[in-house]
């Protein structure tokens, strides 16, 4: 397993938890802290940004991660419970899951 590869399943998992989380905050649990989700926010856009980087590097398809990394970005535009919030949200982790499948393969290996 080659590095970029490692970054796109850690970044997965921690897109999983962020869309949980999210949704716990979208339907108004009590207990889920705001901090917690918009630290996982960081980390999942920072691990986009490093997975593109290795693949990059790795001589895979980066490119696939940036449509992903361009909606995280434009996620602070949104109001939080509204619904452009949530849709971005899904959106992106749409692109994420596609740009990963595209970006996870290495040519000539």
């Amino acid at each position: 397993m080659t590095p970029h590869q490692l970054t796109l399943l850690v970044t997965g998992a921690l897109l999983t938890v962020l869309l949980g989380l999210g949704l716990s905050l979208q339907l108004g649990w009590r207990g889920v802290r705001r901090r917690v989700h918009h630290l996982l926010f960081f980390l999942v856009s920072a691990g986009t940004l490093l997975a593109a980087a290795l693949a990059w590097r790795d001589g895979a398809r980066a490119w696939a991660l940036l449509p992903a990394l361009a909606l995280l970005l434009s996620m602070p535009r949104t109001r939080p419970g509204r619904a452009d919030h949530w849709q971005r949200a899904l959106l992106g982790a749409a692109a994420f899951l596609c740009g990963a499948l595209v970006a996870w393969g290495v040519p000539g290996r």
